[in-house]
């Protein structure tokens, strides 16, 4: 008498595929999940809001000077970095080698009105400093002026958003630390 094993052969391949489909269901389960919060908020908000986004700069732009100073080197309302890889900024990039580590990093932020020059004062900032991978290490900050010394070496990211009155400008930028 002949067997018949194709179907054990069934079997196991059935059995083998169901088990993949279990382990990468809990493999996956046990990753961390970091949510992206570029502007402060989420993915979703700036996907639905960019044209806003983009529109809030150009008027907060056209009414005052931003200023973004960390360790000397200057920025101002830029947001562009966003659609950049990280290789490309560490290769190409004005923004690369801004921080330093193992030192503080001084950050300034200023704000002036172009019609008189005078400073503005009275302005809400929100900063945040973070890696680009996870948020182990992200840091906020609400003045305008502080130090910060980075843990780690590698890429970071400034975001964050400032507000005059009604007027809100958001900024984005990636580095790394050296």
């Amino acid at each position: 008498m002949k067997r018949n094993y194709w179907p054990l052969f069934f079997i196991g391949i059935f059995s083998f595929v169901f088990a993949m489909i279990v382990w990468t269901i809990m493999s996956a389960s046990k990753v961390p999940v970091n949510k992206d919060e570029t502007f402060l908020t989420s993915y979703q908000d700036v996907d639905n809001n960019y044209n806003k986004i983009v529109h809030s700069n150009e008027n907060f732009e056209n009414k005052y000077d931003f200023k973004l100073s960390v360790n000397g080197k200057q920025f101002g309302l830029v947001y562009k970095d966003m659609f950049l890889a990280q290789r490309v900024i560490e290769k190409v990039s004005k923004h690369k080698d801004i921080f330093n580590f193992g030192t503080k990093n001084e950050v300034n932020i200023t704000v002036s009105d172009k019609k008189t020059g005078k400073n503005i004062e009275n302005f809400d900032v929100k900063l945040r400093i973070s890696r680009p991978t996870n948020h182990d290490a992200t840091m906020d900050f609400n003045e305008k002026q502080f130090k910060v010394d980075l843990p780690l070496k590698g890429n970071w990211n400034i975001t964050g958003q400032v507000k005059v009155a009604d007027d809100i400008g958001y900024f984005y930028i990636k580095s790394n630390a050296r």
